[in-house]
């Protein structure tokens, strides 16, 4: 997995690995979740995939848009 820049120091983002259509989250408490094109749509997966590589803004964007839209819990 990659580590997420967190650019302003607040998020509760750790890491994250992008693959086609979906990403993992994992967050700073440990979880893990999958969000795939099925689960929360290829728009949304999209934006957290740029989200994710520009280190700023994940945390917010699942917040408000997919945060129950996760396709699994890994962990």
């Amino acid at each position: 997995m990659t580590t997420y820049k967190d650019i302003n120091g607040d998020s509760g983002v750790l890491r994250y690995k992008i693959n086609n259509d979906k990403i993992i989250v994992e967050f700073k408490g440990g979880s893990q979740y999958l969000y795939t094109y099925a689960s929360a749509g290829q728009t949304h997966i999209e934006k957290m995939k740029v989200l994710a590589q520009n280190g700023d803004g994940l945390n917010s964007y699942i917040n408000k848009y997919v945060k129950k839209q996760y396709e699994s819990k890994l962990r």
